[in-house]
């Protein structure tokens, strides 16, 4: 069972600042439609698989709706047990085998069936669990810009973490990347935190997701 990582003082007036909209493209709509040039970042292979990320196949996804538009980026967190971190209990969730014996918390998850297309773990690391191509179900029920069921049109990636702790910079960088290589193939025209799509439901990435340090990483070429 890993262990928690140390708490951290909670930021003053920490808040959830507004999600990316509206920002600059990174590449034209040609390198979304083919494959970036070698030495051009992580690449996404034709189904939306991205070569350098951990496969990890979930069962718990579909195929999207006909002539869907993927233009939305979810940035979600996530810890099994809540607030301890370095386990495989969210790649257990993500495959139906977490055992709800395994902590207290795991009973009000039995029988739930979840994933996200990536997760990130505290250290960077990487894991792809649906790839783009397909639905992963992550959103649940929500709602952007009156689009309701946005698991339809959008990405889902999960960090490895809480809204009591703050992120680690391996995440963030981590998270830049592959913000640029969704973009150079889908046109990613918006980003919200979970939250986002389901106020009052949910409240991650949570107050510590600094999306100020997020906006100039994804921005800065």
């Amino acid at each position: 069972m890993a262990s928690s990582d140390r708490r951290r003082p909670r930021a003053q007036g920490a808040r959830i600042q507004t999600p990316i909209d509206g920002e600059p493209d990174v590449g034209s709509g040609s390198d979304r439609e083919h494959e970036a040039k070698p030495g051009a970042g992580p690449v996404l292979d034709a189904a939306g698989r991205l070569r350098d990320a951990t496969q990890v196949p979930s069962p718990n996804c579909d195929e999207r709706p006909a002539g869907v538009t993927i233009d939305l980026l979810v940035v979600h967190s996530i810890s099994l047990p809540p607030q301890v971190y370095g386990g495989n209990e969210i790649i257990d969730l993500f495959l139906n085998r977490l055992d709800p014996a395994g902590h207290p918390f795991f009973a009000s998850l039995l029988g739930l069936r979840v994933s996200a297309h990536f997760l990130i773990r505290r250290d960077g690391g990487l894991v792809q669990f649906v790839p783009c191509a397909k639905r992963a179900w992550h959103a649940g029920v929500s709602n952007f810009q009156g689009r309701e069921r946005c698991n339809d049109f959008s990405i889902g990636v999960e960090l490895e973490g809480s809204d009591a702790d703050r992120f680690e910079m391996a995440q963030y960088r981590r998270l830049a990347q592959l913000t640029h290589a969704l973009r150079r193939r889908y046109p990613l025209d918006h980003i919200a935190g979970h939250a986002e799509i389901a106020p009052g439901r949910k409240t991650d990435p949570g107050p510590f997701f600094d999306w100020a340090r997020y906006r100039s990483a994804i921005t800065r070429r």
